[in-house]
């Protein structure tokens, strides 16, 4: 009988020690793939929604401040108006389907840029397309 008991006890401690699978949602694996940016004050609004690009981001990405404010901008300037320009007429309309109101005089700040500068360079490697006259890289 002391048998049994000695063999239940181990069995329940096996099962104890069992680890639980996890069922949260991890927004990093999840369907989720949406990034806002609001800023009451200057009234504007980003909202990037494209699946994949926050694991691409995540994967490659260059880090925050590995590239300058200046250095994001000077190319958001050329890569949106070219965009613009394809929302409008271009080859491949069917992959522009809203245009980016970005003004050239407006400081809208490192992490607006930031995610600008990346998702510009994530859509044109992704899509094999060039917008303007520097070349996405990584």
């Amino acid at each position: 009988m002391k048998k049994y008991y000695l063999f239940a006890l181990v069995l329940l401690v096996v099962f104890a020690c069992v680890p639980k699978k996890n069922t949260s949602f991890n927004s990093a694996t999840g369907t989720n793939d949406t990034i806002r940016i609001a800023n009451e004050e200057l009234e504007y609004e980003v909202i990037i929604i494209d699946p994949g690009f926050n694991s691409w981001l995540a994967t490659y990405g260059k880090s925050r401040n590995f590239y300058s404010q200046d250095y994001m901008e000077q190319r958001n300037r050329v890569w949106v108006s070219q965009w613009n320009q394809n929302v409008i007429s271009g080859p491949y309309t069917h992959l522009f389907e809203m245009s980016i109101d970005y003004n050239n005089n407006t400081d809208y700040g490192y992490e607006v840029n930031y995610l600008i500068y990346n998702y510009l360079t994530y859509f044109q490697l992704t899509n094999n397309i060039q917008l303007g006259g520097f070349k996405a890289r990584l």
